[in-house]
């Protein structure tokens, strides 16, 4: 099924996904160490989605689970030690709001894999999905916060909560719409694109790295820290 989806979809994300780490790469400066993090982590996903290893469905645990508990497991470090908190401290809150933006084009590939049978309906924006709205706004919030500096940081804080909760929402959605022991919703069509290269890095780059840059903004915000140091 994947093989007749049409190349404009892979070639597109597979954009969307470099212009993410490009994104995030700037925002951490062009800070060497995180350029090494974000391409070992890259090559290893590249191989083993090239290598069709998450499409092996019946290990214990699932191997899908190696897609997003490694980022999550580093983000919680930056979060809990010295060293990961100035990292964090650092990070160019501009940059990082201008990065949901590839929110847009995300969005697009979602809908044109569910055209194709690859992905439920839930998962769009004609479902359940609703994170196209955090990408749309991102301009205006990189303009008027940053440029124009005439957004509160209490109204930074809220549109980073909010579209922090647009972000979880399709998370918990294709988790329990992929096909593993714990899915619950769309068992006609599941989400089988996420399993396949290049789809493998939405969960495993795109999804850790716009996570991650709503948390660092709101730990900057509520320090105080409104614009880009």
């Amino acid at each position: 099924m994947m093989e007749d989806v049409p190349l404009f979809i892979p070639l597109i994300f597979g954009a969307t996904t470099l212009m993410t780490l490009f994104l995030f790469y700037k925002g951490a400066h062009k800070d060497k160490t995180t350029l090494l993090v974000l391409a070992l982590w890259w090559i290893v996903q590249t191989v083993l989605g090239l290598l069709g290893f998450y499409t092996v469905l019946d290990t214990t645990p699932p191997r899908f689970l190696l897609l997003i508990l490694p980022p999550l497991l580093l983000i919680a470090l930056l979060f809990a030690t010295p060293k990961g908190r100035t990292y964090i401290d650092g990070l160019d809150s501009k940059t990082l709001t201008l990065l949901h933006t590839i929110r847009i084009p995300v969005e697009l590939v979602l809908f044109w894999l569910f055209l194709e049978g690859t992905l439920p309906e839930l998962m769009t924006f004609e479902g359940r999905n609703f994170d196209i709205l955090a990408g749309l706004s991102a301009p205006l919030v990189y303009y008027f916060g940053f440029v124009k500096k005439k957004l509160s940081p209490a109204i930074m804080i809220l549109w980073n909560l909010i579209a922090l909760g647009l972000l979880i929402n399709i998370v918990v959605n294709a988790i329990l719409s992929a096909p593993l022991p714990f899915q619950q919703f769309a068992f006609d069509q599941p989400n089988i694109a996420v399993l396949h290269f290049p789809y493998n890095w939405l969960p495993a780059c795109v999804v850790p790295l716009v996570l991650f840059s709503h948390l660092v903004n709101l730990r900057q915000l509520s320090q105080g820290k409104y614009h880009s140091p």
